[in-house]
C-alpha cells in the first residue's frame, strides 16, 4: 500500500487545501451548487476555517492527499483526493480528529452515499436528517455523532464518579 504522513497544517498550507476542498467537491459532490470563486474558498479557510479548526493534512511526498478540520466536537471538512479513496487516507485522517475528543459530530449531505457509508463503518450514528433549508446549498443533509465508547478502569470511574 502505497505510504502518507499525516502533520499539522500551518497557514502557507491554506491555498493548496481550498485547492483540494474545491477539487473534490466538483468530482465527487456534482450535485452541490458553485456558490463561491476559488478566491471565496481561499478567505473561507484564511478567515474562518484555519484561525478556528485543528487542521491535519496527509500527504505522499509533496502532494496533499487530504485534508481534516476539527473544532471543539465537530469535524467540519474531510476531504480526500478521489484518487485515494479506499486507501486508508479518510481513516488516518479521521482519527487524528477523534483522538483528543470523546465526541464529535458533523455534517454531510444525503446524498453523499460514500461519506454516509464511510462514517457509519467507523461508528458515527445518525442523529437526525434535514431538508437542507439552514445549509448554504440548500441540500438534504445528514447530522451525525460518534462517541468514544469508555472500557476498563476509565469506564468505571465515570460510572462511579
Amino acid at each position: 500500500m502505497p505510504r502518507f504522513t499525516l502533520r499539522a497544517a500551518c497557514p502557507a498550507d491554506m491555498p493548496a487545501v481550498a485547492g483540494l476542498n474545491r477539487r473534490v467537491r466538483n468530482a465527487c459532490l456534482p450535485y452541490l451548487p458553485d456558490l463561491h470563486t476559488p478566491d471565496e474558498d481561499l478567505v473561507f479557510f484564511q478567515a474562518t476555517v484555519f484561525p478556528t479548526s485543528e487542521v491535519w493534512l496527509a500527504e505522499a511526498g509533496a502532494q496533499l492527499l487530504g485534508f481534516a478540520a476539527a473544532r471543539l466536537d465537530w469535524l467540519d471538512h474531510l476531504y480526500v483526493d478521489p484518487a485515494w479513496h479506499g486507501r486508508g487516507v479518510g481513516s488516518a485522517l479521521l482519527s487524528c480528529a477523534r483522538d483528543r475528543r470523546c465526541e464529535l459530530n458533523l455534517w454531510t449531505f444525503q446524498a453523499n452515499a460514500q461519506a454516509r457509508r464511510f462514517y457509519e463503518s467507523r461508528g458515527f450514528r445518525l442523529i437526525a436528517v434535514t431538508d437542507g433549508s439552514s445549509n448554504e446549498e440548500r441540500c438534504p443533509d445528514a447530522h451525525y455523532r460518534w462517541v468514544r465508547q469508555l472500557s476498563g478502569p476509565d469506564r468505571r470511574s465515570v460510572l462511579s464518579g
